[in-house]
């Protein structure tokens, strides 16, 4: 048997009380109890209205907003009109397509447009007594309706551009036998859990009669937006709960996804504080301070990482680094970059054995093979007065001894950067500290800053004599580190675009007397 068409049409809105010059509509049916077009003649229509039933007709909507009906081999209208409004000018066409094409139908004069909705109609009436487009008629909305008898048409009919679902709850569940509840008893929402699964997105009506009124609170709370009461239906009622319901389930759709987000930057906050290092040097006689900034916007963590342990043996042995880039990804391998060197510290390896096996880590981590990393590690030894210092591409720590001017650690023997060159060498330098001194490891964000509107950049030599002033203003250890990247931000007239990470150890013995 042919499959009927459910009814569609477009109900412009009614305002102050009249119609904008349309006639009263008049349901024809056309074949299936589904099959319903209603139409709308220009005011004054007079004769019959007949048309052979091999007519194709097609809906469409004059310059006023209201709907006309054409069709045939000849293109006359099918309205049945003799006389009437005249044809409207290319101006008022023009101006019709355009609120058309803005989803609004409201007619000119009538004051703001009102918003089209699409209502898709799940219900079985067999007698008639629900009509949903005649109650739609006198109310100030612009609906299309569509109906469908049961959900297999409804699930047909549920495209992206419905907005709001109207379901009769007497309807019969999905399924050969009625779903039941977990104490055994029949589940009389079970055709609205199954719409709620079907259209998740979409807004829900729940319609039930007075004699149940019990199960509309209760759609509510399953997740339909309201219900409504059969018997007492009228136009505005249902045109003001359609409206809810839309809007209702917008607020709740971008408050879900406020809430989610909310906690997924609160998850991403504590996994990414949780990754930052924490300093071992229990039993050490060195002071720790450390600055990070990532370029990343709203990120705790960027390509840059660093790293202190205290081994058994009593060495101290520090590290910074930098992956090449700021993206999430550079950020997750620096993490594991670091756990990794963490690892190998505790086991002993260090120098070119340690960054050798740092590569391997990258080599197997990375995303891509143009990823690489700078490294720079310093192992002081247990005494504080000397150090083993290694530079894989990465800038040269800065030293400040008591009584000396700050300057730069021996570079020229710098190694590549980690995962530049399969066969590498790192060359571990020794170099001597002093008594009392303090020693800075950064990564280039804090040197290619510019000096400001030109493209000159703070480079090392401008970072050292920056670092030179502050120290001679008596700053040490947080307080250094705090005027530091304040000025250098100052110098860049604004925030660095790159990840920043700084480190410092200072090892301060009192003169003896």
């Amino acid at each position: 048997m042919p499959v009927p068409i459910p009814r569609q049409r477009v109900i412009p809105a009614v305002e102050n009380g009249h119609d904008g010059g349309a006639a009263p509509r008049t349901d024809r049916p056309t074949g299936s109890p589904t099959d319903t077009t209603r139409d709308t003649a220009p005011r004054g229509t007079t004769g019959p209205q007949t048309e052979p039933a091999t007519t194709t007709e097609q809906t469409t909507t004059d310059a006023t907003g209201a709907p006309r009906t054409t069709g045939g081999s000849d293109g006359t209208d099918r309205s049945g009109a003799t006389s009437g409004p005249a044809a409207p000018t290319a101006a008022e066409a023009a101006e019709a397509l355009a609120r058309i094409a803005a989803g609004s139908a409201a007619h000119p004069g009538s004051g703001p447009a009102s918003t089209a909705l699409t209502l898709l109609v799940i219900e079985d009436d067999p007698a008639g007594s629900l009509n949903i487009p005649s109650l739609l008629d006198s109310a100030e909305l612009t609906v299309r309706v569509r109906t469908a008898r049961n959900l297999t048409e409804a699930e047909r009919l549920l495209t992206d551009d419905v907005h709001c679902i109207l379901l009769d709850l007497a309807l019969p569940a999905p399924g050969p036998r009625p779903a039941e509840t977990e104490d055994g008893t029949e589940d009389e929402l079970a055709v609205l859990r199954h719409v709620l699964r079907l259209a998740p997105r979409h807004a829900v009506l729940a319609l039930t009669g007075a004699e149940n009124s019990a199960r509309g609170p209760e759609a509510v709370r399953v997740g339909a937006q309201d219900f409504l009461y059969r018997d007492e239906l009228d136009g505005r009622l249902l045109s003001r709960a359609v409206r809810y319901a839309v809007e209702r389930k917008r607020a709740d759709h971008a408050q879900r996804q406020l809430t989610e987000s909310r906690l997924r930057a609160q998850e991403n906050a504590r996994l990414e504080r949780g990754l930052l290092p924490t300093p071992l040097l229990e039993g050490a006689p060195l002071r720790f301070a450390a600055r990070y900034r990532p370029g990343r916007s709203r990120a705790l963590l960027g390509g840059d990482f660093y790293d202190t342990v205290r081994t058994a043996d009593g060495t101290v042995h520090a590290m910074i680094g930098d992956v090449c880039g700021h993206g999430p990804d550079e950020a997750a391998l620096g993490v594991e970059l670091r756990i990794a060197w963490r690892a190998l510290t505790f086991a002993g390896l260090c120098g070119d054995q340690l960054l050798s096996t740092l590569q391997k880590v990258l080599e197997n981590e990375r995303s891509d093979d143009e990823i690489f990393a700078t490294l720079c590690t310093v192992d002081i030894s247990p005494d504080g007065r000397s150090a083993g210092l290694c530079l894989a591409g990465h800038p040269s720590p800065l030293i400040a001894r008591q009584g000396h001017l700050a300057e730069l650690l021996p570079y020229d023997d710098n190694g590549p950067a980690l995962g530049l060159l399969p066969q590498a060498r790192w060359p571990r330098r020794q170099v001597e500290l002093g008594r009392s001194w303090s020693l800075m490891l950064y990564t280039d964000g804090l040197i290619e800053g510019r000096i400001g509107a030109g493209n000159q950049r703070l480079g090392q030599d401008g970072m050292v004599s920056l670092v030179r002033g502050l120290l001679g203003q008596g700053l040490r250890g947080d307080a250094l580190l705090e005027a530091a990247m304040t000025e250098v931000r100052a110098l860049n007239g604004g925030e660095l675009t790159d990840d920043v990470a700084v480190l410092l150890l200072d090892r301060m013995v009192p003169t003896s007397r």
